[in-house]
């Protein structure tokens, strides 16, 4: 159990916070605390983990916070809260902790931690705009040989170095007022494999160490689900603190199973590959005389040549082997999953091969590497420190070693995979194309990140919650439980939302085609949307499918009274901005969205008095990594559409209309355009884990 003495400053720091804002104490609220409290706190606990679904007002945020933060100390642990977006973060950091730290009785240090992708390299920054701008600085990632003409970016850099030197600016891409295309980004921009740390010459003007300053001294270190994941790829404990050593606090924990296979997921692309190692070769055989005379062994450059050199034609005879895969009908675009992840034998004993050219590469690379590391620290060896060249060189060979590391992942799993009648071993592999085979892609995956999590978080993490509105599915945590890996031991926790689900009417009209007959579907959702909406000043109608999206935008704009406000037409932040405006205004405002605004999106009151879902949110089954999913289902004799299509859809639909009531005092309809709902048996499955709504269901034509 935990101490009594703990629990008084728990109970205390929640009584003062409650009282000094005003807040109304919630019973959802308490059981969660409770949860968190008896999870985290109890020194006997064989599994301290906290899954706890906590409804819409629930105030999750205070509970974990107001429950963590003194058992953190107590036991002498730092706290990890992450977000799903750096949006979450922010607002946690800036307005949340503030809130808690001030009003609470708590004091601790907090600390905000973003990757180095989301600011300024100066090394690199000063390299673009430098005369060395045609020297040999190599991209580690395929999309950043998509860079804008340096030409027409020069002036955009230009403004950013000035607005650095003059402290307008603090080198954090998320400050930068105007915003900041990709593509810019990309080009001055770097991340833990390429960036040479104190060995850099600007490391004491660096932004992402100034930004980290406070880190090691924080008991609360304020992240997001991907800097966690980047962490844990490289083992734990090299970006953040050891999973050993902290409380983990994953909020909107139900996106952290698809992040994680997104980080883990392992990529050739053709193109950039084959780029990537013909630079290499043309650098390693500029700067080599100047290497030598500095006193790098002479062997090694040469050594690396010829395994770069071999590894080009190796690389594009697996290409041909690779493309030969396609049919000749998929010359435009085309994917190919190997059914149950088995490899034909004459590729895989190719992938074997590259895979031993790889590890040889990586070894030199690494030799080369710490030669130059040791230079820049003050050794004599392979470069002259405080020369650009010698910065450039490091950063190159810190690149090739981890271009090295990935392909000898990927193609370690393509050389294992398994063949002929191999039932699969949990893996999916694929390749696509764009229509050439330099656009081609080799890919493969887990397909459930669960071992990956329990291996190298749950197992070692000193504690941890999961919390999100939306971790069950038809009523149960099986689905999250199995693709997480969150050990069954952990505490499972459904808290409901305080709202009153009976002020929302959840209704689906009486429809005369399902959404299998997609084009009669569409111009039946074109008849009836005008009139379902007519009397809504603000209205949210989600899609599954951009097309009916568009046509149904289309084929209604001049029919309805409202503006027409389509996702991916303005930044989502415009869009809602615009949206608002609008209302405020009096004049009706209908935003037309996709499955991203199914979750995170917030128009309480008059901003959403209807959600408009235009058909059951079934995922479109063409990911390579749910396809073996459901083949390995299908391979052990279970049914893959009721074990995942349906309990995702439930999720999803939860989820879409749950973007209604976002206070206790708001009410309004939820439309659903899908009869299937009432006429599927898994239909009512889905129905009776909705929300206690008011129900209008209106008999089939």
């Amino acid at each position: 159990m935990i101490d009594e003495a703990l629990q008084d400053e728990i109970r205390s720091a929640y009584q003062h916070l409650t009282e000094a804002l005003a807040l109304k104490p919630r019973w959802g609220q308490r059981q969660m605390i409770a949860e968190v409290a008896n999870a985290l706190g109890d020194p006997a606990a064989q599994t301290p983990i906290a899954v706890v679904e906590a409804g819409t007002g629930t105030g999750k945020t205070i509970a974990y916070l107001i429950a963590t933060l003194p058992i953190a100390r107590a036991r002498n642990k730092r706290v990890v809260v992450a977000s799903a977006t750096v949006a979450l973060q922010e607002q946690l950091m800036f307005r949340d902790l503030p809130d808690v730290m001030r009003h609470s009785g708590l004091s601790f240090e907090a600390a905000l931690a973003k990757g180095r992708g989301r600011y300024v390299c100066l090394l690199k920054l000063d390299h673009q705009l430098s005369e060395q701008a045609g020297d040999s600085l190599i991209p580690l990632y395929p999309d950043e040989w998509l860079a804008p003409d340096t030409v027409q970016v020069v002036p955009v850099l230009e403004e950013l170095i000035e607005a650095l030197a003059a402290g307008r600016w603090d080198g954090d891409f998320d400050n930068w007022p105007e915003g900041l295309d990709t593509a810019v980004k990309r080009l001055i921009s770097t991340d833990q494999n390429q960036c040479t740390g104190r060995r850099c010459p600007h490391v004491s003007q660096c932004s992402f160490f100034r930004a980290r300053e406070g880190l090691d001294d924080a008991d609360i270190i304020v992240t997001n689900h991907d800097l966690v994941l980047s962490d844990l790829r490289l083992g734990g404990g090299v970006i953040l603190p050891a999973p050993e050593d902290c409380l983990y606090i994953f909020d909107e924990g139900h996106q952290l199973p698809a992040k994680t296979l997104s980080h883990f997921t392992l990529r050739f692309q053709a193109g950039a590959m084959l780029q990537a190692l013909r630079d290499s070769d043309r650098w390693i055989g500029s700067e080599a005389a100047r290497w030598v005379k500095n006193g790098l062994d002479e062997k090694l450059p040469i050594a690396l040549s010829s395994l770069v050199s071999d590894l080009v034609q190796r690389t594009e005879e697996v290409i041909q082997m690779l493309w030969a895969q396609f049919p000749e009908q998929d010359s435009e675009r085309g994917e190919y999953r190997f059914q149950h992840g088995r490899v034909p034998v004459p590729l895989a004993e190719q992938a074997a091969l590259i895979n031993v050219q790889w590890r040889q590469l990586h070894r030199e690379a690494a030799r080369l590497e710490a030669a130059l590391d040791n230079a820049l620290s003050g050794g004599a060896a392979a470069a002259e420190p405080g020369r650009p060249e010698a910065d450039l060189d490091l950063i190159n060979a810190q690149g090739l070693v981890a271009r090295a590391e990935q392909q000898v992942a990927l193609w370690q799993a393509f050389a294992d995979a398994p063949s002929d009648s191999h039932p699969g071993d949990g893996w999916a592999r694929w390749i696509q194309h764009r229509g050439s085979s330099s656009s081609l892609e080799c890919q493969a995956s887990p397909i459930l990140p669960g071992a990956l999590l329990y291996e190298s978080l749950w197992q070692r993490v000193a504690g941890a919650v999961i919390t999100s509105a939306t971790l069950t599915a038809l009523g149960t945590f099986d689905r999250f439980r199995e693709r997480s890996g969150v050990p069954e031991g952990a505490r499972w926790k459904q808290v409901s939302s305080p709202f009153d689900p009976a002020r929302a009417t959840f209704c689906i009209p009486a429809m005369e085609n399902e959404p299998g007959l997609a084009e009669a579907h569409t111009q039946e959702l074109i008849r009836l949307i005008p009139g379902l909406i007519e009397g809504d000043l603000g209205a949210l109608l989600l899609f599954t499918s951009r097309r009916q999206m568009e046509v149904v935008q289309e084929g209604i704009e001049g029919v309805i009274a409202h503006h027409c406000l389509v996702q991916d037409h303005m930044s989502k932040n415009t869009l809602l901005a615009r949206h608002r405006s609008l209302v405020n205004s009096g004049t009706p405002s209908a935003i037309f969205g996709l499955a991203s605004f199914f979750e995170g999106i917030d128009l309480p009151g008059e901003y959403c008095r209807h959600v408009v879902i235009a058909k059951l949110p079934f995922a479109v089954p063409d990911d390579p990594i749910a396809a073996s999913h459901s083949e390995l289902l299908e391979a052990q004799g279970r049914d893959p559409f009721m074990e995942i299509s349906v309990p995702d859809a439930a999720q999803k639909l939860v989820q879409a209309s749950g973007r209604l009531q976002r206070t206790e005092d708001d009410e309004g309809r939820i439309t659903l355009m899908d009869k299937r709902l009432l006429t599927k048996r898994y239909g009512r499955a889905i129905l009776d884990t909705l929300p206690r709504y008011t129900l209008e269901l209106e008999p089939d034509l």
